[in-house]
């Protein structure tokens, strides 16, 4: 194979795996019926953008291959045609009408015909077998992609809250801790009631999140697939996991201590546990905001069971699916969608508004500088993020009995 065969190879080889990377992308999101995430596009973006450079380069080397084949196969055609203009029997193998055709030819080989020594040759002829165990050098290693690789980088809980852009590294959010008062008045001209509203502040400072690698110039010039889109996508997902880990510790801290759980519970247990912690949530925040669950996968396996996906006309809820196990909304109960994140600890079910909590980020994304020393490009990704309890008691837990 030619160095352009090869090239033209590696670059529709990088064309089909990104191609494929977008298709996997946007399958995710219609699978989980949900938007494309802000770290979904910036990776669409880019792939983008990579196949069209590849593309650019194809051309020429594709019109190049194409010409240099052809000039191949015509050369070969040429040369067959003056071997066979030179050698007419040497075109196709000699073959004796009958056995005793051949054992006249062999004598008259034997005794030195040059013409019949030429037949038996063409008939005997036997070709050389060329098999691959004697062409290793030839024979690429097959990698079989995309590469493997076990990690859910989604943020159901971040999501769910829905990031602000953040507005500096430190500030203040500001919250009313009394309000003004209204009452009756006790009879005519008498006084009214007074009160002044006070308003505190949060304080809110933001947490730099980020990692890097340092990728020798070889590994992303000779690696199929790419090196540097496999490193660069691996960091946003480990982004992705820490922020949303991040989220959940805090808001799991800041929580109320709400209700356990028993053992092994009912649907009514779980239904009642639920209608509890969202009246806790209505008191705390007066209905403002979306009330809604997020709970770690281990208790997913523990009231699943208790709400099957048939949906009974007296269920009270739509169901739990095992196939359908994934981070995301995964069914509801009592009309509280409950979202599945595997960054809250084991044990634990979050029911909260969404106005009791907010999530900040401003994402940097990727980063790249070259080091020529080494031969080296030193690639990062990093963030801004910050979450914040507004209300503590807008958040309640539910939790397993010990």
């Amino acid at each position: 194979m030619s160095s352009t065969d090869a090239l033209v190879a590696r670059f529709s080889g990088e064309v089909e795996e990104r191609t494929k990377f977008m298709d996997g992308i946007v399958e995710a999101a219609q699978t989980e019926g949900r938007d494309l995430t802000d770290q979904e596009m910036e990776l669409l973006t880019r792939t983008r953008e990579r196949i069209g450079a590849v593309n650019k380069q194809l051309e020429p080397l594709t019109e190049a291959a194409r010409i240099a084949e052809q000039s191949r196969n015509r050369t070969s055609e040429l040369h067959r045609m003056f071997l066979e203009a030179r050698h007419p029997e040497a075109a196709k193998p000699y073959e004796y009408r009958s056995a005793g055709a051949y054992v006249i030819d062999y004598w008259r080989a034997r005794v030195g015909v040059d013409e019949a020594t030429e037949r038996i040759e063409l008939y005997n002829r036997a070709a050389a077998h060329q098999t691959t165990a004697d062409n290793p050098g030839l024979l690429p290693e097959p990698i079989l992609g995309p590469v493997i690789n076990f990690i859910d980088a989604a943020r159901p809980l971040v999501a769910a809250l829905g990031p602000r852009q953040l507005p500096a590294g430190t500030w203040n959010r500001p919250r009313v801790t009394q309000h003004t008062q209204v009452g009756v008045q006790t009879a005519e001209k008498t006084e009214l009631v007074s009160r002044k509203m006070t308003i505190n502040n949060i304080p809110v400072a933001a947490k730099t999140y980020g990692g890097y690698v340092n990728v020798a110039r070889q590994n992303i010039d000779w690696s199929q697939p790419g090196i540097m889109d496999l490193v660069i996508n691996d960091l946003a997902a480990q982004y992705a996991l820490e922020t949303e880990n991040a989220t959940c510790d805090d808001l799991s801290t800041a929580a109320g201590a709400g209700m356990a759980l028993p053992a092994s519970p009912t649907a009514e247990d779980v239904a009642a546990a639920f209608w509890a912690a969202a009246a806790l949530v209505y008191t705390a925040t007066k209905g403002a905001g979306r009330v809604f669950a997020a709970a770690a996968p281990d208790m997913l396996g523990l009231i699943g069971p208790a709400f099957a996906p048939v949906n009974p006309q007296n269920a009270q809820g739509t169901g739990f699916s095992a196939a359908g196990f994934a981070q995301g909304q995964a069914g509801n109960v009592s009309g509280i969608p409950v979202l599945v994140s595997a960054g809250l600890d084991a044990g634990i079910i979050l029911v909260l508004s969404s106005a009791a909590a907010e999530v900040y980020e401003d994402r940097i994304g990727s980063l790249q500088v070259v080091e020529p020393s080494v031969l080296g490009v030193q690639v990062a990704y990093a963030g801004y993020f910050a979450d914040i309890a507004l209300e503590p008691t807008g958040i309640q837990k539910i939790h397993k009995a010990p």
